[in-house]
This record gives C-alpha cells, structure tokens and sequence, in this order.
C-alpha cells in the first residue's frame, strides 16, 4: 500500500483527542497504538480488541510515526533515565 493511502488512515483533529494522531473514525490514537505493542500485545491482539480495526490501521501508525521521526536528531536517553 502506498505511503500516501497509508497515511490517510491517520488524522489530526483539535477536536478528538485534544488533536492527537489517531486512527481515522476513532479514538484511538497512534501514540496508544505503539504503546501496545512496545509493551508486548500482537497486532492481532489488537484488532481482536478493537473491532473494525484492520492490520492497514496498524501499519498506518507505523509509519506515521516514521514520517514523524525522519528530520529528527536521535538522541540516546542517559542511563538513570532509562
């Protein structure tokens, strides 16, 4: 699927959320999303909580944050933060 299709699954209203990214039509924002899985849940968990979700959400999400994170400088945390 191309980026641009991708990404229109992701939407930033003022309005939802207090204007977080989330998944177009719902709530749930990109940032809970990648939450869930960094702490361990299967893309499949995830779509079997949310109904209507489907796998694209997910990999829009993904990518979102990927775009987010390209004119970004990564900067290691220090370890007492870690």
């Amino acid at each position: 699927m191309k980026d641009k299709k991708l990404l229109d699954r992701i939407t930033v209203d003022p309005e939802i959320m207090v204007g977080k990214p989330v998944i177009k039509g719902t709530r749930l924002t990109v940032e809970y999303v990648l939450g869930l899985l960094a702490h361990g849940s299967s893309i499949e968990e995830i779509l079997d909580e949310y109904e209507g979700l489907v796998t694209e959400d997910i990999n829009a999400c993904f990518l979102f944050a990927t775009k987010s994170l390209e004119d970004t400088t990564f900067m290691p945390l220090p370890e007492e933060a870690a």
